[in-house]
C-alpha cells in the first residue's frame, strides 16, 4: 500500500534494482523522505510492500507523478543501467523539470558521457551530477563511498543527502566529497574499479602461489589471509578472501574449488586501460589484470594448450613460513604500485580536463564503504596532504620505505613464480614498472635510433639541450629529410 503523501519528498530515485532499493532505504534511515519509481509498476509495488513497508518511502507510477512529489529544486537520482537507458530517461525527464532542478546519475557511466550530459543539460538550465558509487548492495544500504562530480552549482543542494548516507571512517570523516567538475566523479569511480581489478588479481596470484606452489589447503590459506588482514594488508578484499576460503559446500569441501576459473567483467577496467593509453600513463598492473580476465575466459583453449605443452607448475621448495612472509611483502608492494599508477592516471586526467582534483580527498573517499577500502588509504591521504604535488606515490617516505623493504622478497617471489611456471602477470609487471621508473637511463636511446633509422623520426642528444632534434642518414642512402616529431 502506498504511504500517504504528507510532505514533499527530498529526493526521488528511479530504478529499483538492489542498489537503488538499498540507497532509498539508507536515505530513509537518515530522515529523508524519498519517492521511488521503477518503469515496471509491479517492481514498485513489491518494494513498497516488502523492504519499504513501515517507512516514509513513497511510490510513484509515472514520471509526472514522481516529479510532482518533489520539493524544489527537484532532485532526481537515476540508478539504471549505464548507457542509452540514461539518455532516454533524461530525455523523458527534462520536459517535466524546471531550471535549477537536479539530475544525479548514480550508475557506472563512462565519464565522456557524463561530460556531454553535464554540458547539454546546463544549456537547458538543468544541473547534472555524475556520481560514482562503490560498495555494492551492502555499501548502498549502510554507507557507500560516493564520488560526485559534474555541475558545481548542484552540490550544495545534494551534499546534505549524499554525505548523510555515505560511509564514515572510525574518526567520523565522510567518504563523500565533491570530486570535480563535469566527468570527474565518474572518472575517479572508473579508476577505483581499475584498482579493484588489480587488487583482486594480485590476491589471486598470491592464492595460486600458495595453492599450486606451496601445496596449501583452503583452510591453511584461509588462516594465512586472516592473519594478513591484521597487517598493513588490512582491507575488505583480503577479509572476504579469507571468508571465501573458509566456506564449505554441502559435502564439506571448499566451495571455491568447485567454481569455474573464468572471470567476468563489465568494462570499467577496460575503460581505465584505454584511458591510460590515451593519456600516456603506464598503467601496467591494472592493464595486466584486465588481460588476465581475458585469458581466463579462454577456458577450452587453455585446457587444450595445457595438454599440448604438458604445463604443470613445479613445487616451491623451502621453508613455507619464509615464503609466505615474502609473498605478503610482494603483495603489499604490488598493491602500492597499483594505487600509485591509478593516482598517476587521475592526476594526468585532472590536469588535462581542468578538474582541479584534491588527491588526498580522493583517497579518503575510498577509505570506507567501497570495494577497495583498505587501511593504507589513510596513509595515501596523508601523503597528498604533506605534498599535494606528489607525482609518484612511491616517493612518499612511508610508501618508499615499504617498497624498499619489500624489494628483496618481491624479487624472490617473482623469480620463483617464473621458475616454477606459476603465472604472475600483475606482481611481475608491478616490479618491472618500479625498476623502469627508478632507472635513470633506459634503453630507449636504441629504440629512438631504430625509429630514426627506418622512419626518420629524429632523436634528441644527451650533449645538446632538450627540444633540439636530429636526424642521421644511417645508410648513406636515406637522405637528410626528417619526419615530423610528435608524441602520442
Amino acid at each position: 500500500m502506498q504511504n500517504p503523501l504528507h510532505n514533499k519528498s527530498d529526493i526521488a530515485v528511479i530504478g529499483l534494482a538492489v542498489m537503488g532499493q538499498n540507497l532509498i532505504l539508507n536515505m530513509n534511515d537518515h530522515g529523508f523522505q524519498v519517492s521511488a519509481y521503477n518503469r515496471t509498476a509491479d517492481k514498485t509495488e513489491q518494494f513498497l510492500n516488502g523492504p519499504a513497508i513501515g517507512t516514509k518511502i513513497i511510490g510513484a507510477y509515472s514520471l509526472e507523478e514522481l516529479i510532482g512529489q518533489l520539493k524544489q529544486p527537484r532532485k532526481v537520482m537515476l540508478m539504471v543501467q549505464a548507457g542509452q537507458a540514461v539518455d532516454e530517461l533524461i530525455a523523458q525527464l527534462v520536459p517535466l523539470l524546471d531550471k535549477g532542478d537536479i539530475i544525479i546519475d548514480g550508475g557506472n557511466a563512462h565519464y565522456p558521457d557524463t561530460e556531454r550530459r553535464t554540458a547539454e543539460l546546463a544549456e537547458q538550465g538543468i544541473l547534472f551530477i555524475g556520481t560514482g558509487i562503490s560498495g555494492g548492495e551492502e555499501g548502498a544500504r549502510h554507507g557507500p563511498s560516493i564520488m560526485p562530480g559534474g555541475n558545481l552549482e548542484a552540490w550544495s543542494a545534494v551534499k546534505p543527502i549524499l554525505q548523510a548516507v555515505a560511509a564514515k571512517t572510525a574518526s567520523g570523516e565522510v567518504c563523500c566529497h565533491w570530486v570535480g567538475k563535469n566527468g570527474a566523479g565518474h572518472f575517479v569511480k572508473m579508476v577505483h574499479n581499475g584498482i579493484e581489478y588489480g587488487d583482486m588479481q594480485l590476491i589471486c596470484e598470491a592464492y595460486q602461489f600458495m595453492k599450486d606452489g606451496l601445496g596449501m589447503s583452503a583452510d591453511e590459506m584461509q588462516q594465512t589471509f586472516a592473519a594478513w588482514n591484521k597487517t598493513e594488508l588490512n582491507s575488505y578484499l583480503i577479509e572476504i578472501t579469507a571468508d571465501i576460503l573458509a566456506y564449505k559446500d554441502s559435502d564439506g569441501l571448499p566451495l571455491v574449488d568447485k567454481i569455474l576459473d573464468t572471470a567476468g567483467q563489465k568494462g570499467t577496467g577496460k575503460w581505465t586501460g584505454i584511458n591510460a593509453l590515451d593519456l600516456g600513463i603506464p598503467l601496467t598492473l591494472i592493464s595486466e589484470a584486465v588481460f588476465a580476465r581475458c585469458v581466463s575466459a579462454f577456458k577450452q583453449q587453455r585446457e587444450t594448450a595445457a595438454a599440448l605443452f604438458g604445463h604443470t607448475a613445479e613445487t616451491v621448495a623451502g621453508v613455507r613460513a619464509e615464503w609466505l612472509e615474502a609473498l605478503r611483502l610482494a603483495l603489499l608492494a604490488s598493491k602500492i604500485i597499483s594505487y600509485a599508477q591509478g593516482f598517476m592516471l587521475i592526476r594526468e586526467a585532472g590536469e588535462a580536463n581542468g578538474w582541479e582534483l584534491n588527491y588526498g580527498n580522493t583517497a579518503l573517499l575510498w577509505r570506507e564503504g567501497c570495494i577497495i577500502r583498505s587501511a593504507f588509504l589513510g596513509n595515501i591521504r596523508d601523503a597528498y596532504e604533506a605534498d599535494p604535488d606528489l607525482v609518484f606515490l612511491g616517493s612518499d617516505p612511508y610508501f618508499k620505505n615499504i617498497l624498499q623493504t619489500a624489494l628483496p622478497s618481491w624479487r624472490k617471489v617473482a623469480a620463483k613464480a617464473i621458475e616454477c611456471g606459476l603465472p604472475m602477470p600483475c606482481m611481475t609487471s608491478a616490479l618491472t614498472f618500479l625498476d623502469g621508473y627508478t632507472t635513470a637511463r633506459l634503453p630507449a636511446n636504441l629504440l629512438q635510433a631504430q625509429r630514426d633509422y627506418f622512419g626518420a623520426h629524429t632523436y634528441e642528444r644527451t650533449d645538446k639541450p632538450r627540444g633540439e632534434f636530429f636526424h642521421t642518414n644511417w645508410t648513406g642512402t636515406g637522405g637528410d629529410t626528417a619526419s615530423t616529431t610528435y608524441d602520442v
